[in-house]
Formats: C-alpha cells, structure tokens, sequence
C-alpha cells in the first residue's frame, strides 16, 4: 500500500506517465525497505506519532514536497535491449550427432 501513495505522491508531481513508463517499482520498493528499517533503528517510536496525527491536506503536502526532492536517476527503470537472434547451430554432415547412451553401449561390446 506504501508504495502505491509514493508513487501516487510521485505522478502529481512528475505525472502518471513518468511512473508508468520510466519509474521503477523495483528499485522504489528496495529503498522503502532499506529505509525503513534504518528509520526504525534510529527514530524512537514516539517521533512517529506525528504522522498518526497529521489531516488528509497537510499529509499530501507532506509528500509531495518530499516527492520532489526525489532523486530520478535513482529509480529510473533499465529496460532490457533488443534480444540478439540465435544463431543456427552449423553441423557437419561427416560427423553426425551421436548419443552419449551410444557411445557407452559401444565401449562395452
């Protein structure tokens, strides 16, 4: 559910397009988690109670001026590039494939 505010939190600044097309969900999630468990180590759980506390308008102002000071580069995704064609095996007429269950029945004869 976090996720899905952050990234709401990111399209009203950067739009939807930006995060259906360029942001990348893996990476976000990844620095949710490492973040998190940073945060619960060092801020006391009373620090926290403020956020319990705060209205729906002040909260999304929260994240949104949060959302733009967002590093980019950093959650951009990496697509992947065009796949190279397999290339087709050559094969040599004179020695043809032979099975390895083949070869082991002929060393016994």
């Amino acid at each position: 559910m976090i996720v899905s505010v952050i990234k709401a939190a990111i399209a009203g600044i950067y739009g939807a397009k930006f995060v259906d097309e360029q942001l990348s969900g893996y990476y976000l999630a990844d620095e949710i988690s490492a973040t998190y468990r940073g945060m619960m180590i060092a801020i006391e759980p009373e620090e926290w109670i403020i956020f319990r506390q705060l209205k729906q308008a002040p909260l999304v102002g929260l994240l949104r001026k949060l959302a733009k000071n967002l590093k980019l580069s950093a959650f951009r995704k990496h697509p992947r590039g065009p796949k190279k064609p397999v290339a087709k095996r050559k094969s040599d007429p004179k020695t043809p494939h032979v099975s390895t269950a083949k070869l082991i029945a002929s060393r016994k004869k």
